[in-house]
């Protein structure tokens, strides 16, 4: 057994529901990439998208301070 696997049985999963035309939309256009399942796919998209909002989290959170701190609130 490699490290990959063991590391995938350690993990925790979870079941998520999605319309059935869409899972085939997507099967259909991962045929041939880098992914060998949708839920590999979806696992992909789905970090992305987190790491894009924590990202656009973070830059709004930085604004609101530095109107804060222009405005003497903060310092």
């Amino acid at each position: 057994m490699t490290n990959k696997n063991i590391d995938k049985k350690a993990r925790k999963y979870t079941t998520i529901t999605i319309p059935q035309p869409l899972f085939n939309k997507i099967k259909k256009s991962i045929e041939n990439t880098g992914f060998s399942s949708v839920s590999d796919w979806v696992t992909f998209v789905l970090r992305e998208t987190m790491i894009d909002m924590e990202k656009k989290d973070s830059k709004n959170k930085s604004a609101v301070m530095e109107k804060l701190e222009a405005l003497g609130y903060t310092g």
